[in-house]
């Protein structure tokens, strides 16, 4: 960046450039040196910002891990109302848009990612899909409570399954991503002995 031109918001400016890269090129593209020529600035913003790749990554993630904040706001108004299988399958969906499942390979591919997103305070597992299921649990047990769903399903199985099966779905980043009845055909499978 020439001296004495002002970046505007360089974080959000690095990390709009991260997740273009994970879209268009993968998790394995992403450098430091790639996400400061794709926000065009030079290379010392980043580390101005963070301090190092690592910590720059784990922000990034817990970004979208802090996106999920929308999905169980949206979940826990849902309860007691509408198809369960639609409010299933609308919040798989939300975790899994491109660039959730670009952050997913991310994760999976970068041991030092997942132990700085561990002292970050995330749990054990895979960060993003572990969060959520936590989310999709918390709105299954409050749709049991409701006598919604089967008074002996376990919420945080339940959960485990709907995004080891969807993220099947969703996984190949090179096919387009499936369609909104793929997704509903899988939840109701999972979900067939626990609706009532």
């Amino acid at each position: 960046m020439p001296t004495g031109v002002a970046i505007r918001d360089p974080r959000q400016q690095l990390f709009d450039a991260a997740e273009r890269i994970l879209l268009r090129d993968g998790p394995q593209a992403l450098t430091s040196r790639a996400v400061t020529a794709e926000a065009g600035c030079a290379k010392g913003v980043l580390h101005r910002h963070f301090a190092d790749f690592d910590a720059f990554l784990a922000e990034l993630v817990l970004g979208r891990i802090g996106r999920l904040d929308a999905v169980s706001e949206g979940l826990r108004a849902a309860a007691g109302t509408g198809a369960v299988t639609d409010h299933l399958t609308g919040a798989l969906a939300a975790v899994f848009d491109a660039v959730g499942v670009a952050v997913v390979s991310l994760v999976i591919a970068r041991d030092e990612l997942r132990a700085r997103l561990r002292a970050a305070g995330c749990a054990a597992g895979i960060p993003l899909l572990t969060e959520a299921a936590a989310t999709l649990a918390a709105y299954l047990a409050a749709e049991r409570d409701l006598g919604r769903v089967a008074p002996g399903a376990d919420p945080a199985v339940l959960a485990s399954t709907l995004l080891g099966a969807a993220h099947l779905l969703y996984a190949d980043r090179e096919s387009p991503a499936p369609d909104a009845s793929a997704v509903r055909a899988v939840v109701k499978t999972v979900m067939a002995s626990a609706l009532r």
